[in-house]
Order: structure tokens, then C-alpha cells, then sequence
């Protein structure tokens, strides 16, 4: 049928949607009417289970916008030693500690016999040096692995329970005149020493082991 008239010949207005009259708005996406948005009401409900502490903290994180990014981190832990349970914890070696043997001299022919260890410091320099030729800048390195050498092979020529002292002088061949010297405080029936030289056309050298018996 023709739409009525009012008597100024406009049409009738359409229904008054603000006073409640016609179609409603269309719920919101996600939820019910009359209820609030699904992921609101689940974040409450975390928020309900959570113990007080733990809620008051959780709140307290995004208290703060715009300014610094609050810290997780508990500060027990700035000032504590944390533990990985099954992992190898690498413990420290503790020395073996032994009893006294009361010992105050070596056992009977177990004693420093020097003519075996210059035999051993002889050989020992004739085939370390050989024919070398001197070198001021490779003479101490020279001589820190000589008594290395000599100190590991006197060792095995040495009874237990001796403590060895070595020394090694080194010098480029001049035909100088040198002399070495050397003095020790110890007992005269359990240590002693052994000594020996080498030298060729471009160097000479001078091996001293004291044996000092560990009591």
C-alpha cells in the first residue's frame, strides 16, 4: 500500500532506534548478550584462583604504563648460588693425608749414590745439546727445559723420599776461566749431590742436582 502522508506531505519517519524501538545492535563478537567479553572473564577467573600474594603481584606488573619494564626476578637471587640438579658438579681433589712413618733415615741402600746420577746428567746433556749453537735470546728458555730433563731422568735413578734440587748453568764458549760454586744445609750421611759438564765449539754447561732426603 502507498506510505501515509502526514499532512505537510513527508513520509513518516523511520522508527526511533534510540528510544529502544526496532532492530537492537548486534552483540558484540565473541560474546553473549548481557555478558562481557570471553577472554575478560577468563582472565578474571586466573586472576580469582591465584593465592593473594601471588594475584597482588601479578596486578602490580602493568600498575605502571609507560614507565620501566618491571623485573620477574625474585632478589634472593642476585645474592645466591643456584643448583642444577643432574648435572656433574666438578668437586676439588682433597689430598691424601697419610700417618707417620717415623723415619729419620733412609733404609739401607737407599741412598742418593751421586756416581749414578752424574752417569745419567752426562748423558743427558750430550744428547740434549749436542752440537747447539749458543744463543743469548734462547738460553734461558734453553736452560729452563734442561732442568726439566735432567730433574725427570735423575728421578728414576733416585730412592723414594728424596727431594731433588736442580740447577743448570749455561755460557757461550770463549775459553774463559769459570768457576761454580755451591753451599747446602743438610746431613752429610743421607744427602748429597752430583754434578756435570758439557760444552762443544759454541757452548759449555754445568749440571748440579742436590738430594735432600724428605724425613
Amino acid at each position: 500500500p502507498p506510505a501515509e502522508r502526514n499532512p505537510t506531505g513527508d513520509q513518516e519517519p523511520p522508527a526511533n532506534l534510540s528510544s529502544g524501538q526496532g532492530i537492537p545492535p548486534a552483540p558484540a563478537r565473541g560474546t553473549e548478550e548481557g555478558k562481557p567479553p570471553l577472554l575478560l572473564s577468563r582472565r578474571s577467573s586466573i586472576l580469582s584462583t591465584l593465592p593473594a600474594p601471588l594475584a597482588s603481584r601479578r596486578s602490580s606488573l602493568g600498575a605502571a604504563p609507560g614507565g620501566r619494564r618491571p623485573s620477574i626476578g625474585c632478589p634472593w637471587m642476585l645474592h645466591s648460588h643456584v643448583s642444577f640438579s643432574g648435572l656433574p658438579l666438578f668437586q676439588p681433589v682433597l689430598k691424601t693425608r697419610l700417618e707417620n712413618t717415623y723415619r729419620m733415615r733412609p733404609d739401607k741402600g737407599c741412598k742418593f749414590n751421586a756416581g749414578r746420577v752424574q752417569q745419567v746428567l752426562e748423558g743427558a746433556l750430550a744428547s740434549a745439546l749436542g752440537t747447539t749453537v749458543y744463543s743469548p735470546q734462547g738460553s734461558a728458555l734453553l736452560a729452563q727445559s734442561l732442568v726439566e730433563l735432567l730433574q725427570s731422568q735423575a728421578k728414576e735413578v733416585v730412592p723414594p723420599r728424596y727431594k731433588l734440587v736442580c740447577n743448570v748453568l749455561l755460557g757461550q764458549q770463549g775459553q774463559q776461566s769459570l768457576l761454580v760454586a755451591s753451599r747446602a744445609l743438610w746431613d752429610p750421611e743421607s744427602d748429597s749431590f752430583a754434578s756435570a759438564t758439557f760444552s762443544n765449539a759454541s757452548l759449555f754447561a754445568v749440571a748440579t742436582v742436590h738430594g735432600v732426603y724428605f724425613e
